[in-house]
């Protein structure tokens, strides 16, 4: 069934000179085909609001202009048509080629819809919630200034599970599990599961493990008291709070989703064939 599309958001990472260029290609095919747009630049600290009545959305940039555009969207449950501009580009497998293709085929209903777990994560201090975050990759808590040991405490499903003294630690989506989960060691899952991955970065004890925990479990990760160095938590690599000893620091499956429209181009196995040269060639 075909779409009916009458306002698009495009998000575009001024930086990148081609997204500039490409953005205006768009803005004319988005014209001959009688249907409104409006462009908001890539400002990593500072969300937006998205105008009534958008149908969907156009990324042009990197995976972090996905990400980005993600968080604004997160409420909105708008589809997102994620245009590689980007050195690696993981999420966003859509080519500078390949778009209009692609997005024509979206509006014959010929393409369906990608559903990505999120998290929110609450900062708290005592019985106070300080900040409040939602992310489709990654929550990193990690030393803020120097690469120093950090140590934290896990609770999951009220349970204390483990001291970790480690240069950090990640919380991944599935979709984030190929980001720098991944380049920490981790497994990568399908981006459609509904689980998270709890990861140590560098521990200080071997023994500690990445861990694939349900969707629904909610992980507490508490800041010890003693700590040689400054800490922070990083959202999507995009957003950084300041943390403090005794801070806890709660993740849990968002109710909302990122909706990233699928490429008729390729799948997910044939991606990870590629950007990771899982082909047995010398060079692999």
């Amino acid at each position: 069934m075909r779409k009916k599309i009458h306002r698009v958001i495009i998000f575009v990472n001024s930086l990148k000179e081609e997204a500039v260029a490409l953005h205006k290609d768009v803005e004319r095919y988005l014209r001959r085909l009688s249907i409104a747009s409006e462009t908001i630049s890539v400002d990593e600290n500072h969300i937006p609001p998205v105008p009534e009545n958008t149908d969907l959305a156009i990324t042009l940039g990197g995976d972090g202009t996905l990400l980005y555009g993600a968080r604004c969207l997160a409420c909105c449950s708008v589809p997102i048509l994620a245009v590689n501009l980007g050195d690696f580009g993981f999420i966003t497998e859509i080519s500078s080629s390949e778009w209009a293709d692609v997005l024509t085929h979206y509006l014959e209903g010929r393409l369906g819809v990608s559903r990505r777990v999120m998290f929110d994560a609450d900062v708290r201090r005592g019985e106070k919630t300080l900040q409040s975050f939602s992310g489709l990759n990654d929550a990193v808590i990690r030393a803020g200034d120097f690469a120093r040991v950090i140590a934290l405490r896990v609770h999951l499903a009220n349970t204390y599970v483990a001291r970790y003294r480690a240069d950090g630690l990640i919380v991944a989506t599935p979709t984030g599990s190929t980001a720098y989960s991944m380049s920490a060691g981790g497994p990568i899952l399908h981006p459609e599961m509904d689980a998270f991955i709890l990861n140590p970065i560098c521990p200080f004890t071997l023994s500690n493990r990445p861990i694939v925990i349900p969707g629904e479990e909610t992980c507490i990760l508490e800041v010890e008291p003693v700590q040689r160095t400054d800490i922070v938590l990083v959202i999507d690599g995009q957003q950084v709070c300041k943390l403090e000893p005794k801070d806890r620091v709660v993740f849990r499956r968002s109710a909302k989703h990122t909706l990233i429209i699928q490429s008729d181009k390729r799948n997910f196995y044939e991606v990870l064939r590629s950007k990771l040269n899982w082909a047995g060639e010398p060079n692999a």
